[in-house]
């Protein structure tokens, strides 16, 4: 029996994804633009990362060489859930079956937000690096979707007198900082970027969304029917409160990103303690006044 909370059905998320690998291509733009972000940031790390591992295979095919020239890799392993022409191995992020100490880095552009166990898979991936080993990952988080979860909401209100879960959870940057501390990361780092996307209407933004395999897959199953009418009115609402001018209606995407190490000795440790060398009040050039002392005038 599971010892965290079963939010998503991991067969669910496969079986949708895998329905869409003919034609992820035309559909993949967040997962490259994630990808191509965590490309960039790698820019700013002066060191070469020999093996690599890759989790997830849904962005364009030629980012793979663009991450292994930027991180100068001898080797990189690339992981899915499903099956794929373009992997390596088949993997779950819930149960990652390489050894410890195995890469020097790990990227993960777009999974950890369909993940049950976040802070287990976190711990996983940190064991899997080697010492001083780095994670990357982004993900949708926070603020995402929220013109869709609005609008189903007040759509679902309006017809039933109730709504339910119509949008996946997502974790927010607090969250992730959190988790991050959690699984042992050394020098956490969290982040986020939003990004606002249009469509000519809120139908275009879910085509986009199944064609990625993004739909929803909660655990909990349906509990009541989607309908036509209450899509229906969920798109007239998604037009009346975020439309732009023009007609198109927006859809945010907040991209949370994540940067860890595992933990080596040589890496920058905090202070202890009582241990600093020189006075806050000297080099503010003001009076120091001890616990309970009270300035008189």
């Amino acid at each position: 029996m599971a010892s965290h909370p079963l939010i998503f059905d991991r067969g669910r998320i496969r079986r949708q994804q895998q329905r869409t690998r003919n034609r992820i291509q035309d559909h993949n733009f967040l997962i490259n633009w994630n990808l191509e972000a965590i490309i960039d940031r790698l820019g700013d790390i002066k060191r070469s990362f020999p093996r690599i591992l890759l989790i997830g295979s849904r962005h364009d095919p030629i980012l793979k060489k663009k991450l292994a020239q930027a991180t100068r890799s001898e080797l990189m392993i690339i992981t899915d859930a499903c099956h794929d022409d373009h992997i390596s191995v088949r993997m779950d992020e819930e149960f990652i079956c390489f050894a410890p100490s195995t890469f020097d880095l790990i990227v993960s552009p777009f999974s950890l937000h369909c993940v049950n166990d976040v802070p287990g898979t976190l711990i996983q991936m940190r064991r899997i690096l080697k010492p001083d080993g780095l994670l990357l990952a982004a993900f949708p988080g926070g603020d995402s979707l929220i013109e869709l979860r609005q609008s189903f909401m007040k759509a679902e209100i309006s017809l039933r007198g109730g709504a339910q879960m119509r949008v996946h959870p997502f974790i927010d940057k607090q969250q992730a900082a959190t988790l991050m501390q959690r699984a042992g990361y050394a020098l956490p780092v969290v982040d986020a970027e939003r990004l606002t996307v249009t469509y000519d209407n809120a139908f275009r933004l879910m085509q986009d969304l199944r064609g990625m395999g993004e739909t929803r897959a909660l655990h909990m199953g349906e509990s009541g029917m989607t309908g036509k009418a209450l899509m229906m009115t969920m798109a007239r609402t998604y037009q009346n409160d975020f439309s732009e001018n023009g007609g198109r209606v927006k859809a945010t995407f907040e991209m949370v990103f994540l940067s860890g190490w595992a933990p080596h000795e040589s890496q920058q440790q905090p202070l202890r303690p009582g241990s600093a060398q020189s006075r806050l009040a000297a080099a503010l050039g003001t009076t120091e006044y001890g616990t309970g002392d009270i300035p008189r005038s």
